[in-house]
């Protein structure tokens, strides 16, 4: 039987319940960082979105600062920094102040898309040129600011030399599988809303790796939805949440997280439920036995090295909840 005792950490959006605003949201954020940790998950990503009201997550270095600020020692990333929106030096320089005030904590995930529509991510743009296809030499270029001063060309990043933060390629598709690989980095795919080409993705970046300075063997990470409860009903109900979320990509709307609902066939129709159902078919939802029932089928196939857990539940201590069944699934607490 494949493993389950593996580190599992958390991802954020920083998503804004009905009947609450951005700073209950990021107050809700710190308090579920703070849960995780003392529950003791790895690390606290944060993700990158623009013109979303639901998602206050567009700031989000200034929101890694604020988790670190407010938690003690589980590290605290990027889920990721959608490298087209930035200047590799300006992101270094963040990230190497951050890790100065807070060493060995920081993880820096990378990603190439802009994390938003096309309009705004026109009026992101550092560049007129299309710097979706410069990722790579970008992603070099923020290896070599973490590095050895001996590394670095004219142009350093102050605070940043010889930080050494760890750096992993994010991908939904199969394209960063490839540099991940080649450049012997972790690699961390979002199967949570872009199951498609996990396992295509999974096989391309283990049987290409080259070993590293950074990595000498592959490691891979996967993010998924997991929403567990008491009961296979209570989590079914609970998931309703991250549904009627997941139905704003669906619809192209701008809904906040809702509470759960014994309702969801009246709300979806049936294309939407089929494009919705897709969309987060790779989830772990239920009971803990069945959860662990499904991690352990899941591992038994791919034996991922580490699972990132995105959770979208209503009710903030359910959400935590959620959270402790899965860390004492893998803990192998019965």
């Amino acid at each position: 039987m494949a493993n389950i005792t593996i580190p599992v950490s958390v991802l954020s959006l920083v998503p804004v319940r009905q009947g609450e605003d951005a700073k209950d949201a990021i107050d809700a954020m710190v308090d579920l960082a703070r849960a995780t940790e003392k529950m003791g998950y790895e690390r606290f990503w944060i993700a990158e979105h623009h013109n979303t009201s639901r998602l206050v997550s567009s700031a989000t270095a200034i929101l890694i600062k604020h988790t670190l600020e407010h938690t003690e020692h589980i590290r605290v990333g990027s889920g990721g920094i959608m490298l087209p929106n930035h200047s590799p030096l300006v992101v270094a320089e963040q990230f190497g102040t951050m890790a100065t005030i807070y060493p060995n904590r920081l993880d820096l995930g990378l990603g190439r898309a802009p994390g938003t529509d096309m309009m705004t991510a026109n009026a992101l743009r550092r560049s007129q040129h299309d710097s979706v296809y410069t990722f790579p030499e970008d992603v070099q270029a923020l290896l070599n600011y973490f590095g050895p001063d001996e590394k670095q060309g004219v142009v350093k990043a102050y605070p940043g030399v010889d930080t050494n933060i760890p750096i992993y390629i994010l991908g939904s598709s199969t394209d960063s599988a490839y540099l991940a690989a080649r450049l012997g980095l972790p690699y961390v795919f979002a199967s949570h809303f872009a199951p498609t080409y996990m396992e295509e993705a999974i096989s391309i970046y283990r049987n290409r790796f080259k070993p590293s300075e950074y990595l000498q063997k592959p490691y891979m990470m996967v993010c998924m939805n997991v929403v567990a409860a008491e009961s296979d009903e209570e989590a079914q109900f609970l998931a309703t949440t991250m549904h009627q979320f997941g139905l704003n990509i669906v619809r192209r709307t701008q809904a906040p997280l809702m509470p759960p609902t014994q309702n969801m066939e009246e709300l979806w129709s049936p294309l939407e439920k089929q494009m919705q159902l897709e969309r987060t078919r790779i989830s772990l939802i239920g009971s803990k036995d069945t959860v662990r029932e499904q991690i352990t089928k899941f591992q038994e196939l791919y034996n991922v090295d580490e699972i990132m857990a995105v959770t979208y539940i209503f009710d903030p201590e359910k959400q935590k909840s959620s959270y402790k069944i899965l860390k004492e699934i893998v803990e192998g607490k019965k």
